[in-house]
């Protein structure tokens, strides 16, 4: 897959979020998805630790970013709120649950990671970065969440990934689990 392009889960589930909405990309490294969903009229906050990355998105219409440590001991987006949370790529166990409480009261999660048996593929290799089977749907469960879209195994890449695209509203999102 191109590095530049969006993710073609992301390209699948992206007509869920509101139209015009506020989303959140978590972890967005160099803002591939925050461009893309830019350009497509969301207002989008980019949040990174890494200042170089970010430097790159300034002056994109529709996008703010912040530089911020998303596994310090404070989450600094608490209390904040977003239409879609787009995370991918990018796994801190502590901070899942709080991942959900950022979500509207029709919010869409949109998350794709590395899972178990990636490490034969490369990096990420170490467990702490690798979901376990079925971990994102435990999550969409602890929460009640409407689970429109999941995925799980080896990708056409070399990978092994999880995705999940779930709701806190039922509206054309699937079936509560």
């Amino acid at each position: 897959m191109n590095d530049r392009q969006p993710s073609p889960w992301l390209l699948r589930q992206a007509h869920r979020f509101r139209p015009a909405g506020r989303i959140l990309d978590l972890a967005c490294g160099s803002g591939r998805h925050s461009r893309w969903l830019a350009a497509q009229g969301y207002r989008v906050l980019a949040v990174d630790r890494d200042p170089e990355a970010l430097a790159g998105l300034a002056g994109v219409p529709g996008l703010e970013t912040r530089q911020l440590d998303l596994e310090g001991e404070v989450w600094p987006l608490d209390g904040l709120e977003f239409d879609g949370v787009l995370v991918t790529n990018y796994l801190y166990r502590p901070r899942l649950d709080a991942l959900v409480q950022l979500l509207a009261p029709a919010g869409i999660l949109i998350y794709e990671t590395f899972m178990v048996g990636h490490e034969v593929f490369g990096r990420p290799s170490r467990p702490d970065f690798l979901l376990q089977p079925g971990e994102l749907l435990e999550l969409a469960r602890r929460h009640d969440l409407f689970v429109a879209g999941f995925e799980q195994g080896e990708t056409g890449a070399p990978a092994r990934v999880q995705r999940l695209c779930a709701s806190r509203d039922a509206l054309g999102t699937g079936q509560q689990l």
